[in-house]
């Protein structure tokens, strides 16, 4: 499977790890508050995105 995630800048990932912190310090589980801000990265980004590859989506474990 391929897929392109945003090229965040540092401060960019430094804000986004602030944010999962400030959200999982108000009690939402981590899952949850990574998943949130991933989708609203997803939603608001308008740089550049990175090609990447899941190679374990690609074939089945046998």
């Amino acid at each position: 499977m391929f897929a392109g995630l945003p090229a965040l800048s540092h401060e960019e990932q430094q804000k986004a790890v602030e944010r999962i912190q400030s959200l999982m310090a108000q009690g939402m589980s981590s899952g949850e508050a990574i998943a949130l801000v991933a989708k609203e990265i997803r939603e608001t980004f308008t740089g550049e995105a990175i090609p990447v590859r899941f190679e374990d989506d690609d074939e089945p474990e046998s």
